[in-house]
Order: structure tokens, then sequence, then C-alpha cells
């Protein structure tokens, strides 16, 4: 079990990207595993955000276009979306009192952590360093060589 962060599905997108071939490999190999893997609608939504925007991409997509590669990825028979239960509250508590220099942008990538503690996940697929500051989480960058 584990969740892929919005910047391997960025790479995974992005044919321009020189992680591209590696993270789509990635992608398309938990796409066909039957086994559960994750995914939160505020990595999906960063997603469309990122990949439609002038600014990030050379050659921005059309939000119809982001939401039909989202849609692919929905339709993977191992994905589930990770959603906020009766104990969102108290965890979001926990974790945000318990986690130093949470604050700005950061309280994005502290409620993916939240949503995995909330679930059980341990392991997350990213490039983000931030993820290390949650120590119930297993950070691992998948196009790390070696």
């Amino acid at each position: 079990m584990f969740v892929v962060d919005t910047n391997i599905l960025l790479y995974a997108a992005d044919r321009r990207s020189p992680e591209h071939a590696r993270s789509r490999a990635l992608l398309d190999g938990w796409r066909s595993q039957r086994g559960a893997w994750y995914v939160t609608w505020g990595i999906l939504y960063e997603f469309l955000r990122v990949s439609t925007h002038p600014a990030v991409f050379e050659r921005p997509w059309k939000a119809a276009q982001a939401w039909d590669f989202v849609a692919a990825l929905l339709a993977s028979p191992g994905l589930r979306v990770l959603c906020e239960t009766e104990r969102h509250a108290g965890l979001a508590a926990e974790v945000l009192k318990g986690t130093a220099l949470v604050s700005g942008n950061l309280l994005h990538d502290a409620h993916i952590a939240i949503l995995m503690r909330e679930h059980g996940v341990r392991r997350i697929y990213t490039r983000d360093a931030d993820f290390h500051r949650f120590g119930f989480l297993e950070v691992v960058n998948p196009l790390a060589p070696g």
C-alpha cells in the first residue's frame, strides 16, 4: 500500500520531463496491478492545477485533457482515493501540533500525510523531501539512482 504524489504523476504526464520515461513506466506498472495504491483528491487537483498552468508547463494542457489523464488513473483496478473520515479532525490536530514548522504551502503536504495516517498507509512515492517532516511516513523517491 502506498500513495503516489503529484510530482510523479506530472513527470509521467509531461513528455518533455527528463523523468518522463521512468515515471511513466512506474505509473503504468501501478495502473496494471490489482494491489491497492492510493492518491488523494488534493493530489489529483494539484495535478490538474499544475498541468494546466502556463507558468509551469511549457505547453500547458487544457483542463479536459488533464481530466482525461485523471480519469484514466481513476479507472485503474487497484487505485483508491483516500478521503476524510470522522477521525480526521482529531488526527489533524495531533499531527499539526506534533510536527514542527508546518505552515503555508506545507499544509497541503500535511493534509496528505494526515489522510495517510488516517487510513494506515505509511509509504509515499514522491520527490518532495518535505514529507520527511512526518515521522510516521516512509518517504521513497522512486526516481533516485540505485
